[in-house]
């Protein structure tokens, strides 16, 4: 999963918000992601398109029914690259936190 594809997909605040939608209330058809706004059908399906194609969301077939969900796999990818950040600042923070008490300490002495 390329986390930066799935970055672009939801930088446009239409697929951000119908990703938004889909993790609130679940599966549904393009029809009911397309209530909230104000943007033709072609619109909505594109935007869906290209949330299909970066991975965030899946299309299932249910006789005449069309539904669209989120892909959890995609939520992880993102999950994992924050969180190897998550790590490094949380690592880098310490470093500092050690360097200001040494500093502290220098000064508290008199020195």
């Amino acid at each position: 999963m390329n986390v930066q594809t799935i970055f672009s997909a939801l930088s446009d605040p239409t697929r951000f918000a119908i990703v938004e939608q889909l993790l609130q209330d679940g599966d549904q058809t393009a029809g009911s992601l397309a209530q909230p706004f104000n943007i033709s059908k072609p619109a909505v399906s594109r935007h869906l398109k290209v949330l299909e194609d970066a991975g965030i969301i899946e299309r299932r077939i249910d006789r005449q029914f069309r539904s669209f969900r989120i892909r959890p796999q995609s939520l992880r990818a993102v999950d994992d690259w924050i969180g190897r950040y998550r790590q490094f600042w949380q690592t880098s923070f310490d470093r500092l936190e050690k360097v200001i008490a040494q500093e502290e300490s220098k000064h508290g002495n008199g020195d």
